[in-house]
């Protein structure tokens, strides 16, 4: 089978691409050049390997001869993985959205050789249908009005330009945000909230991890109940739901339904790590077991499904398999009801457990079942058993595919994840997965000392990193220490950001580009503040500057965390939604700094991790929790002086601000002495 160049890169999207028809190249020098040289425009396509939209379009666009004979006829046709260049994929959605009001993946746009944007889309069908014109017309539209009205062509691609370029420029702020701010993004949230089913808004319904992680944060400081219901509620009907793999752990993307009934069945690990978190953190608030119970599954599916020969993360499992989306989860009744009597289970089990599972003849998705917790719960031997009887029919099915890459960011956040399941789960499983995976991110991302690549796949890493991947590693990093007290952690993670700072800040705006030097320059220099499936690397590296402040002493990073809130401050209650992780971080910045310090001889003996563990199981979420060796690099830092072991045995130092109390290697008494700490 012929291939095109895409068969020489290393993004699984791009090689979903390498045997189609059309003439592609992946974004670089070559495919640009061309447009120049040949007054070419380009067009531009834009998804990722589980996007279930972007394989329509393939099929019926892309891998057709006389449409592929047109797109190379007329266009540069250049693909784009958005999850290895989020910064085109963000200048060009703008784009997008300008020009249509809505977007999404596949996006289609079409660029002059000066790489501004002049028309656009998402996704085009073969033939006109639903109000969208036959993709074959738009590009006969497009090659047409290029050729014969360049003017106007350039013109408005001119303008888009400006209004992009616009939407990105921005003033630094003057005025520190407020308590009062918090408190009107929570009541604003809770307006949102579908008392019900969860969740914030209608269908289609996202989980929405970090804006549950300040409600949290502001149940900490309030007590109010009706922040707390709208948490629990959310958590309960979650992990209730479709949306939650009952047989094997972790969540898809988002539910089509206001119910969480009916995912969308693609799996990503940003999703799962940011879940897992927050799941963790609601049975440290609330001391609920199941959250617990469902923090530990989704950690669990992320190493049983997603986990690399190297010990990185890979990016996502597809919602596709043998071509139909969900095929792989959903059930007919009479499989279920033969998988389980062929187990073992009596009639009257068989039938607890398909109530359970609201198992029915007639289906609750489109004549299958998607299973999700309706009825009462069965003993749960009897789920356990029905479980593992299901998972191994389940898993001689045609298995999704696998999006293989590994994104430093997203492997920053499961880093963190990971992290908080060795500290509260206390499962040394997870121990060895951070292990695991720092070793990964030094071996195959990490270049230069303290640069970094953005993605890798089969040992080749490749693309500069983004300012997300320096904060989200630096993040999870600074969880791997505090979950094992290695000071190289510590180290590499103050390394990385004193990178971010030289290669991504803006002194005007006082905030980060999410691009660098090493970057292209497109139409705009992006810069993301937003929360959206992920934290921007502004908000995140916001809350890490203030840890490291705390941690080194350095006032240079308490004023530059301050200047990116003051920056976003006026925002923040007019749109909480979409400034979860930058909410949690002004509410850090507007309380007494906190940390608990666990000296040791050797950070990994059983007493030294049990106090780490033991000071991290109170819902505290502003401590910082450290450790420090004798002759470990970090030893000289301000909130490590004078802290070591008492009489040689590993020993606890809780502190909130300038206020300490008596060092203690009881791990019991450092519990109490948090507790303590946080209702001061």
């Amino acid at each position: 089978m012929a291939s095109n160049r895409l068969a020489n890169e290393t993004s699984p999207y791009l090689l979903q691409h390498a045997h189609n028809p059309v003439d592609w190249y992946p974004w670089g020098p070559e495919a640009l050049e061309r447009a120049r040289r040949e007054d070419r425009p380009l067009f531009v396509s834009i998804g990722y390997s589980a996007c279930h939209w972007c394989h329509v379009m393939e099929r019926e666009s892309f891998e057709n001869d006389e449409t592929a004979a047109l797109m190379n006829e007329y266009f540069v046709n250049v693909k784009i993985d958005r999850e290895e260049r989020p910064d085109l994929d963000d200048v060009y959605m703008a784009a997008v959205q300008a020009m249509t009001g809505s977007g999404g993946w596949p996006m289609s746009v079409f660029l002059t050789p000066e790489l501004q944007p002049f028309f656009g889309g998402t996704y085009f069908p073969p033939e006109d249908r639903h109000g969208l014109p036959a993709f074959r017309r738009v590009l006969e539209a497009v090659a047409d009005a290029y050729r014969t009205r360049r003017t106007e062509i350039d013109a408005q691609a001119r303008q888009l330009a400006d209004h992009v370029r616009s939407q990105v420029a921005l003033p630094a702020g003057s005025i520190d945000p407020e308590r009062r701010q918090l408190e009107l993004a929570a009541q604003r949230l809770l307006a949102s909230f579908d008392p019900v089913h969860g969740g914030f808004g209608g269908a289609p319904k996202f989980p929405a991890s970090m804006s549950l992680e300040f409600l949290m944060r502001s149940w900490h400081r309030s007590g109010d109940d009706a922040v707390r219901r709208a948490v629990t509620i959310t958590l309960d009907r979650m992990a209730d739901g479709g949306i939650h793999d009952q047989l094997g752990g972790g969540f898809a993307r988002y539910s089509t339904d206001a119910a969480w009934l009916v995912p969308h069945f693609e799996k990503m690990l940003y999703d799962n790590a940011l879940l897992a978190l927050c799941y963790l953190d609601a049975f440290r608030a609330f001391g609920v077991q199941r959250y617990a119970e469902v923090a530990g599954d989704t950690l669990d599916f992320m190493l049983a499904e997603l986990r690399t020969g190297d010990g990185g993360l890979a990016a996502a499992l597809d919602a596709d398999s043998e071509g139909d989306e969900g095929r792989y989860y959903v059930w007919s009744a009479d499989e279920v009801r033969s998988v389980l009597a062929a187990a073992g289970l009596a009639d009257d089990e068989v039938g607890a457990v398909c109530a359970h599972w609201d198992v029915t003849d007639g289906g609750n998705w489109e004549g299958r079942n998607i299973l999700h917790v309706r009825g009462p719960a069965p003993p749960a031997p009897l789920i356990e058993r029905a479980r593992s009887a299901l998972m191994a029919s389940r898993s001689s099915r045609v298995r999704p595919a696998r999006d293989e890459k590994q994104l430093a960011a997203w492997n920053g956040l499961a880093l963190r994840a990971l992290a908080g399941g060795v500290l509260v789960l206390g499962d040394d499983r997870y121990l060895a997965a951070v292990d695991g995976l720092v070793a990964f991110v030094r071996s195959q991302l990490l270049r230069d000392g303290d640069r970094l690549w953005r993605t890798a796949r089969g040992g080749v890493a490749h693309t500069p990193a983004f300012a997300e991947d320096y904060a989200d590693l630096a993040d999870g990093l600074l969880a791997a220490h505090a979950a094992t007290g290695e000071a190289a952690h510590l180290v590499l993670a103050r390394a990385l950001i004193d990178r971010l700072v030289v290669d991504f800040w803006d002194d005007e705006s006082g905030t980060l580009y999410d691009t660098s030097a090493e970057h292209e320059t497109t139409v705009v220099r992006p810069r993301s503040l937003v929360d959206s499936a992920t934290p921007s690397a502004n908000s995140v590296a916001a809350d890490v500057l203030l840890r490291l402040a705390l941690l080194t002493g350095e006032p240079d990073y308490d004023r530059r965390a301050r200047s990116i809130l003051r920056t976003v401050g006026p925002a923040l209650e007019r749109q909480p939604s979409v400034f979860g992780r930058m909410l949690s971080a002004v509410d850090r910045s507007l309380v007494p700094a906190s940390d608990a310090v666990v000296a040791a001889a050797d950070p990994r003996t059983q007493t030294a991790m049990a106090l780490r563990r033991a000071v991290s199981r109170p819902f505290a979420p502003d401590l910082v929790v450290a450790g420090v060796t004798s002759g470990a690099a970090t030893q000289a830092w301000p909130v490590f002086l004078d802290k070591v072991p008492v009489d040689g045995h590993a020993t606890a130092y809780v502190c909130r601000g300038y206020a300490c109390e008596e060092p203690t290697g009881d791990p019991a008494n450092a519990a109490r002495q948090v507790e303590r700490a946080v209702r001061g």
